[in-house]
Order: structure tokens, then C-alpha cells, then sequence
């Protein structure tokens, strides 16, 4: 039997395979747009089954390679990805911890009970030292959730204190105590999580008062002054935007400058039986494109709302959960929200980066459901061993949009997939010139059968070259057996007679840089 490599399989597949007509890309080169901020690429990190412990922190005694009881795997893989900012310590767990619990010698921290995810104890053995410090290995900036739901104004404002001052007050003097002499810098911080549901099964009425209330008492020193985030809504809800910007007064002693939203794709859309990771009928690949990319609906009506209330754009409209979610492992404990992560993942996650590109005016944080073994997540472990989902590859791929300057794109003649009475598109592109200087292009092909063919329309191109992801298997993954089975692959093209086309395989993502 002949093996060849996956790159020269694609190439001898796209000689081969027949092609619909060609689609035009026109990229507006003279137009840029708004800047596509790096936060767009955060990650969530949650106290939520090997989320933190194992998949981050073993400690300092593990046999797991480690440096002071991080994963060295795991850091120099994140590293890799330079990842721009970490939220923690939730989501929903958020709302029930509480901040001194995880200070202080570990082996003299309150064990708890994880009431939302497994009901499994949590020694604190990680807190606001370790995860400070994870966030500085890293070179990230932060985003701290707050406690609404079962803290106090008091709680809130002590941990702020806690973390930023640099007078002599009791709380100062306490974390140097806890071995951390300066202040940190903290980014972010949000009053509160979901306060709809597992923060508070709140009305929006009643949570803008909560955020008044609170906010009040958020006091930092003047160079050390978070942007603060409200607890907004999630799916087609807007109510909880328009609510917001209309009771929450612009003024300093509240300052509410970033409204967050939540939403998973779910293949089915049913929350009782959500669709599996892997092994999926072909009817849940088109369904779950579908589902994801209703995204755009949500952030469109929300803007409005913000464009009617906000004209001078200073109010942020952060997505800062979203990513799939699949039903539970089996034999996995169901509060751990552990799943695979296939190529279909891949496609979800560059249609929605590519989403947050288009409306960068206004979105300038994302933060994907989670960074290490839960939901949609970048890193897969089991005890020492460690592999790279095909999201970590795209979200690497997409690196050269942090920071980048957004260029208008136009797609023509381009086709669309049906099933039912419901359609997508069959591609999605977004474009920027990165810090770099040069131009970027992001491409997705959500046919799972068909090569997509695109004529690049960007002035005079001599080349485009990149990176390719894409397989013959819609569920195609990478396993602890086989961890390079589904890796990014060298692309690269030549203008001829002065036309640039691109052949997009079946099921891709693509970055390439343009010449």
C-alpha cells in the first residue's frame, strides 16, 4: 500500500475534483474598518471539572512535568498561541465563590463544594495568586468575574482592593503577606455572570439596580481602573441590553463600559438531547453551521439597540461565552462538560471569528467555552498526556488578526447550502491588514462535499500563502494515540495571467497572506 502525506492527498483530490463556478472575493483595500482587538481571541477558564485542576495545575508535587505546579505542556502550548487575555474563575461558578476562600497557604484553604459543576469538592488549592500568575506566564491580560449571586458589595470591593492597591491598608498588606508585593493590573471586571439564570434567575430591571448598587463601590486606584462589564443577555434575547443602557447612568461612581452576551451552538438546538461530539449524522454537520451562524442575528439586533442608545460607541458588546456544546461523555461525570473537538469545531470557530471581525466596532472581546478540556476547548489531557484540538490549530492560524485593521469583503456569486427549508452559505471570508503590514485572508468552506473556488479580487496579487486545515471525515479529531492526525498544512498559490484563484477544499479552513 502507498501512503502519501495529507498535504500531497489535498493537492492530488483538488487537481482531481470538480468545482462549482467561481465565487469573487473582493477585498476593499482603500476602506479599512474598525480594528479587530486581540481580545477577540480571549480564552474562559472555569472551575469546572479538568478545566483548571489536571488540565492546568497539578501542583508542585506531580510526576506531570510542571513549573511551579503548571503544566509545562500546557503553558508552552498557550504560549504558542499567545493568547491575549484569560477570564476567571467563571461562568456560573462565579456567582457561588468566594475570593478569601482562595488566598493564603494551600494547605490551610476551605474545601467547597462545587454545587454547579459535578457537586465535587474544590480544595482552592488555585486562586487569585495562581491564577495571576498563570496569567503573567502567559503575557494575557485579565478579566475577573465578580460574585453577584451569593457575595456582597463589601466581598466584591475587598477583592478589588485586595488585588490593586498599593496603599498600606489591611488588605494591601495581606496579599504582600500572601507573597505578592505589587498591585496587579486588572484588566476587567464583570459584576456578576448569567444573572438571568445561575447567576440570580434575575429580571434585567431588577439585575440594573444589583449593578448600580455594586458598581458604586468598585473603587481602584485611578491608574489601575478595570473596564467594567454587565451581565447582559444571551441568544435572540435583547432586552437585557436595551434595559441596561437605558437605567445604568454614564456617570464615573457607576461606569458600565462593556455588555456581555452568551451563546452555544448546539447541533440540535435542544438543550435536553444537545447532538454527539463525534460519530454525528451528515444532517447535524449542515444543522450546526446553522445554528452558529445565527450568531449574527444576535450581535446585529443587539447593535442597533446599542447604535439607538450608545451613538458615541462607548458601550463594548462583549460575547464572552460561546463555542459548541455536545452531549456529555459517556462514562464522563456530566458536570464536566468534556467532548471531543473534530473539524467541525474547526469551521465553527473560524465562521464566528470571522463574524467578530465584520462587527469589530463594537466587539472587541470574545472569550471561547473553555480554553483547557471543557466545551469547545483548545487542549485536550488525560493525566500526562496532551493533544491539540483542530480549534487551537485554527485560532493559531487566525493569530495575524489580533490587533489587525479590518477590511471590507464582498463575496459574489457565492452559493449557498440548503437542507429544508433552511440555508447558509458555503463561504465565509474575512480580511486585515495585521501589524505586520501585509494582508490577510480568512476563508471557511462549510460544504462538507464540494471544492469552492474563489477569485480573489485585491488589486494586483502575485501569490497568496498560508496555512490549509481540513480532512475527509467531518468528524476527524486528534486523539492522545494519534495527536497530529488533524494538523494545519503549508498552502500556497500563483497568480496566472493575473488572476489569482484559490480552490477552497470540501469542509476548510484557510489563512493565507497576500502578495
Amino acid at each position: 500500500m502507498k501512503f502519501v502525506s495529507t498535504a500531497a492527498a489535498i493537492a492530488v483530490a483538488l487537481a482531481t475534483v470538480s468545482v462549482h463556478s467561481a465565487t469573487t472575493v473582493t477585498i476593499e483595500t482603500n476602506a479599512p474598518g474598525a480594528v479587530i482587538h486581540r481580545n477577540i481571541y480571549g480564552q474562559f477558564m472555569e472551575h469546572l471539572g479538568r478545566g483548571i485542576y489536571e488540565g492546568i495545575w497539578v501542583g508542585e508535587d506531580s510526576d506531570i512535568p510542571n513549573t511551579k505546579g503548571y503544566r509545562k505542556d500546557v503553558v508552552k502550548a498557550l504560549k504558542e498561541l499567545q493568547v491575549p487575555l484569560l477570564r476567571w474563575p467563571g461562568g456560573c461558578f462565579a456567582d457561588e465563590y468566594h475570593w478569601q476562600d482562595g488566598i493564603g497557604p494551600r494547605d490551610k484553604r476551605k474545601k467547597t463544594v462545587n454545587t454547579t459543576w459535578g457537586g465535587v469538592i474544590d480544595d482552592n488549592r488555585f486562586g487569585t495568586h495562581e491564577f495571576m500568575e498563570f496569567a503573567e506566564m502567559l503575557g494575557a491580560e485579565v478579566y475577573i468575574n465578580g460574585n453577584l449571586g451569593t457575595g456582597t458589595p463589601q466581598e466584591m470591593a475587598a477583592w478589588l482592593e485586595y488585588m490593586t492597591s498599593d496603599s498600606d491598608s489591611t488588605l494591601a498588606n495581606l496579599r504582600r503577606a500572601n507573597g505578592r508585593k505589587e498591585p496587579w493590573k486588572v484588566d476587567y471586571f464583570a459584576v456578576g455572570n448569567e444573572s438571568w439564570g445561575c447567576g440570580g434567575t434575575m429580571r434585567p430591571e431588577y439585575y440594573a439596580d444589583l449593578y448600580k448598587h455594586y458598581a458604586t463601590f468598585l473603587k481602584t486606584p485611578a491608574d489601575n481602573q478595570p473596564v467594567m462589564i454587565a451581565s447582559g443577555g444571551h441568544t435572540e434575547i435583547t432586552d437585557w441590553t436595551r434595559t441596561l443602557l437605558e437605567q445604568v447612568p454614564d456617570v464615573w461612581s457607576v461606569r458600565m463600559q462593556a455588555i456581555s452576551h452568551h451563546y452555544y451552538t448546539l447541533p440540535t438546538g435542544d438543550w435536553e438531547t444537545h447532538g454527539k461530539a463525534l460519530n454525528f449524522p451528515a444532517s447535524e454537520w449542515f444543522s450546526t453551521m446553522w445554528q452558529t451562524l445565527r450568531m449574527e442575528t444576535f450581535i446585529k439586533e443587539n447593535i442597533a439597540i446599542m447604535d439607538e442608545l450608545d451613538p458615541d460607541n462607548k458601550v463594548g458588546f462583549y460575547v464572552d461565552e460561546w463555542g459548541t456544546w455536545f452531549d456529555a461523555e459517556e462514562g464522563d461525570n456530566p458536570g464536566f462538560l468534556y467532548q471531543q473537538n473534530s473539524l467541525r469545531d474547526a469551521l465553527v470557530a473560524a465562521l464566528n471569528l470571522n463574524l467578530f471581525h465584520k462587527y469589530a466596532r463594537r466587539i472587541q472581546m470574545t472569550n471561547i467555552a473553555q480554553m483547557v478540556n471543557v466545551l469547545q476547548a483548545m487542549i485536550l489531557t488525560d493525566k500526562e498526556k496532551m493533544v491539540l484540538t483542530p480549534t487551537y490549530h485554527v485560532f493559531k492560524m487566525y493569530i495575524p488578526f489580533q490587533d489587525a485593521t479590518s477590511l471590507p469583503v464582498e463575496l459574489k456569486d457565492a452559493p449557498q447550502l440548503t437542507q429544508g427549508d433552511k440555508s447558509i452559505p458555503a463561504i465565509s471570508a474575512s480580511a486585515a491588514i495585521a501589524k505586520d503590514g501585509n494582508t490577510y485572508l480568512a476563508l471557511a468552506n462549510t460544504d462538507p462535499d464540494k471544492v469552492q473556488e474563489i477569485v480573489l479580487d485585491a488589486g494586483k496579487l502575485r501569490s497568496a500563502s498560508g496555512e490549509l486545515l481540513t480532512a475527509d471525515a467531518m468528524d476527524a479529531h486528534n486523539t492522545f494515540a494519534n495527536p497530529n492526525a488533524l494538523v494545519p498544512t503549508p498552502y500556497k498559490v500563483k497568480a496566472k495571467d493575473g488572476r489569482l484563484t484559490i480552490k477552497l477544499p470540501a469542509k476548510s479552513v484557510m489563512v493565507v497572506k497576500l502578495k
